[in-house]
């Protein structure tokens, strides 16, 4: 297999200097998201609000709020104390290298196997080129793209695929979804079609909770406001859960994160 450009122009930083520039950008660190609106969305999960379950199925499981923060501090290093309820709260940059190095893990086996990968966002204007230059190396690498079906829709939009990402479009515009509808459309259109499910889906938001649901082997990138993920993978039905602020103020921070990730997987 030959070596392949990296897709993302900047070098590859060290852990400690990846660290570093996580906290510096706030995509980990002291991050934008305030404490109130973390709280706000673990008592909604706990009270069976669909809308934070991301596509997966809690049941009763997750009812009691201080539960969740439980796991939001040890999976996502967000301020453990219940009593603290407003102002700051945090990412822990190392649970966000380790959610790294998990993922690198698990795209260097879709490498090494050739699998078939899908990847999606619902949080275009942060992440889309973090999935793009994933695709880009894992196709380098010999894996599969998922091309999706042709005209699929879902809440009242098209599910498309811009630059081998998979996204909900409204209007001209790429929309910012929790959704779970826009993953399971793609999934019923490739069964409708005869076609297999994918090997893996690397995706976010209600993207990846819905595929991991559905059995497949799904990981994805998750805010601090978004415990849903890092429960899923607390469970085992999300095999990885990265945390970090998922759409900081330039996108073109998570260039370094990137080339951290795909350098780990060996896929440079």
């Amino acid at each position: 297999m030959g070596r392949m450009p990296m897709p993302i122009e900047t070098s590859v930083p060290t852990r400690a200097e990846l660290i570093d520039h996580l906290v510096r950008t706030r995509i980990a660190g002291d991050v934008a998201t305030p404490r109130e609106n973390n709280l706000s969305h673990y008592r909604k999960l706990a009270n069976g609000d669909r809308h934070y379950w991301l596509g997966l199925e809690l049941g009763d499981r997750w009812a009691d709020e201080q539960d969740v923060l439980a796991v939001m501090a040890e999976r996502c290093g967000v301020v453990d104390d219940p009593q603290h309820r407003q102002g700051q709260d945090t990412i822990d940059p190392e649970l966000t290298v380790a959610g790294l190095e998990r993922l690198a893990a698990r795209l260097r086996k879709a490498a090494l196997d050739r699998q078939s990968v899908l990847l999606a966002t619902g949080h275009p204007g942060g992440l889309l080129d973090v999935h793009r230059a994933t695709a880009v190396a894992l196709r380098a690498a010999g894996c599969e793209i998922v091309v999706i079906p042709a005209g699929l829709t879902a809440d009242e939009g098209s599910v498309w695929q811009f630059a081998d990402i998979a996204v909900l479009e409204r209007g001209a515009t790429l929309w910012h979804t929790h959704s779970p509808a826009p993953m399971a459309a793609i999934l019923d259109g490739l069964a409708a079609a005869g076609r297999p499910q994918p090997d893996l889906v690397v995706a976010d938001h209600g993207w990846a909770g819905c595929a991991a649901q559905r059995g497949l082997d799904a990981v994805g990138y998750a805010d601090c406001n978004d415990p849903a993920l890092f429960l899923g993978e607390a469970e085992g039905t999300l095999q990885v859960a990265v945390p970090l602020d998922d759409h900081v103020r330039d996108p073109r921070y998570y260039d370094p994160m990137v080339a951290y990730l795909l350098a780990t997987a060996g896929l440079l």
